[in-house]
C-alpha cells in the first residue's frame, strides 16, 4: 500500500516524510523545481510490540510498515504545474494532505481553509476532467453496448458528484459501480486525511484558524483530522528516549503527533496487524481488516498457508494480563481456529501447519 504525502509549497509535508521514514529527504525545495516523487518505509508506533519485547526478551522487534511517497507540492508556478503533480498522485493508494498551520517568513500567516480548499478543488478538477473525457469517448462510438449505457449513467451521478463539491467517495457506491470505473484511480475515491502542521503552542494548546470550519468540512467529507507539530517532533526525535517523554510531559502531550498520523494512515486504509513473538523475534504483521486465518498465515511465508492447518490465538490484552503464554493458556484463554477464523488487530498467532 502506498499513502502519498501532498500539500502546498511550505507545507512542512517533506518534514513529516522525514519523521515518518526515519530518512533526511532535503526539505529546502521551494522554488528549486523538485520534480521526483520520494518514498521510504514508516514504522506503525505500536506499544504492544514494546510490552512483548518485556515478555520475551526477542533479538528482533519488527513493526508493522507501509510505504510513505513524499509528491512534489502542487505549484502552478512550477512546469508542469498541477498535471505533473496530479500524475504523481493518481498511483497511491491513500492521501494525505500536510497543511501549514505555522507562520512563514516567506509565505506570512497561514491560510488553512483555502489551502485545503484549493487542494481538494485541484483533485476535484482532475476527477471531472477525467470523467468528461469518458464520456466524450463513449458518446462518439459507433455503438453504445448495454453495459457503455450503464457506465454513462454512472458517469453523469459522478459528474454530478464533483460540480455539487462532494468527494466521490462520499457517493458510498456499491461493488457494481466501482467495477466499472476501477481503471481510472479517481483521486477523490482514495482514502484520505488531512495532517494540520502547526508550532508547538498550536499543537498543545489544539487552537489553530479556521478550525471550527475545517472540522466540519471534515466531517461533511469523511475526512479524519490529525494535529502535528512536525518542526517540534524532528527536535523530539534528536532527544534521548527519557528526555523525550520529559519533555512531552513539559508540553502536556501523551502521544506524538507522529504516532497519530501513522496510525490513522494506517487505520483509514483499513489495515489491522496481528503479532507474532517468540525468542528470536516479536513482530507485527499487515492485513486488510477482514482477513481470514488461512490468507494471513501467507503473510508470513507460502508454505504456512498452504500446509495450514490451525491458528493458536490468543488476544494481545489476555496475554498481557496474564503475564506469559503458559500462564495464559492455564487461565484457557489460549484458543485454536480453523481456516476461515476473521483475523482480529492485536490476535498473537501461532500457525500449525505441515507441508
Amino acid at each position: 500500500m502506498d499513502v502519498g504525502l501532498i500539500g502546498l509549497p511550505l507545507s512542512g509535508k517533506t518534514t513529516v516524510f522525514n519523521l515518518l521514514t526515519n530518512l533526511k529527504a532535503d526539505t529546502n525545495n521551494f522554488g528549486a523545481g523538485k520534480t521526483e516523487s520520494r518514498r521510504g518505509l514508516a514504522p506503525i508506533p505500536d506499544p504492544r510490540l514494546n510490552r512483548l519485547e518485556e515478555l520475551y526478551h526477542p533479538r528482533k522487534k519488527t513493526p508493522a510498515t507501509i510505504t510513505v511517497v513524499d509528491v512534489p507540492g502542487l505549484s502552478r508556478a512550477d512546469n508542469g504545474g498541477p498535471n505533473r503533480f496530479l500524475n504523481d498522485v493518481r498511483m497511491v493508494d491513500a492521501l494525505v494532505h500536510v497543511v501549514r498551520g505555522y507562520h512563514s517568513d516567506l509565505l506570512g500567516e497561514p491560510h488553512l481553509l483555502e489551502d485545503i480548499q484549493e487542494m481538494e478543488l485541484e483533485l476535484g478538477l482532475s476527477d471531472l476532467d477525467l470523467l468528461e473525457k469518458r464520456r466524450t469517448r463513449i458518446n462518439s462510438g459507433k455503438k453504445i453496448t448495454a453495459e457503455l449505457k450503464q457506465e454513462l449513467a454512472l458517469i453523469e451521478r459522478l459528474i454530478d458528484a464533483l460540480e455539487n463539491d462532494r468527494r466521490l467517495h462520499q457517493m458510498d457506491l456499491p461493488e457494481e459501480d466501482l467495477r466499472l470505473i476501477r481503471g481510472y484511480q479517481f483521486l477523490t475515491l482514495k482514502p484520505a486525511i488531512w495532517v494540520i502542521n502547526l508550532d508547538d503552542h498550536a499543537f498543545s494548546s489544539g487552537q489553530y484558524p479556521d478550525k471550527e470550519a475545517i472540522e466540519a468540512l471534515a466531517r461533511d467529507k469523511g475526512i479524519p483530522v490529525v494535529l502535528m507539530a512536525a518542526a517540534m517532533e524532528q527536535e523530539m526525535e534528536e532527544l534521548e528516549p527519557e528526555d523525550r517523554q520529559i519533555f512531552m510531559q513539559d508540553l502536556g502531550i501523551e502521544e506524538s503527533g507522529l504516532a497519530r498520523v501513522a496510525q490513522a494512515i494506517y487505520h483509514k486504509l483499513g489495515l489491522i496487524s496481528f503479532l507474532t513473538a517468540g525468542e528470536d523475534e516479536v513482530r507485527a504483521w499487515t492485513i486488510h481488516e477482514g482477513t481470514a486465518a488461512k490468507e494471513a498465515a501467507g503473510k508470513i511465508h507460502s508454505d504456512i498457508e498452504r500446509g495450514f492447518i490451525r491458528a493458536e490465538v490468543v488476544a494481545f490484552h489476555d496475554l498481557d494480563q496474564a503475564g506469559s503464554m503458559v500462564r495464559a493458556k492455564e487461565l484457557g484463554l489460549v484458543r485454536l481456529e480453523g481456516k476461515d477464523y476473521i483475523m482480529k488487530d492485536g490476535d498473537i498467532v501461532n500457525f500449525r501447519f505441515n507441508v
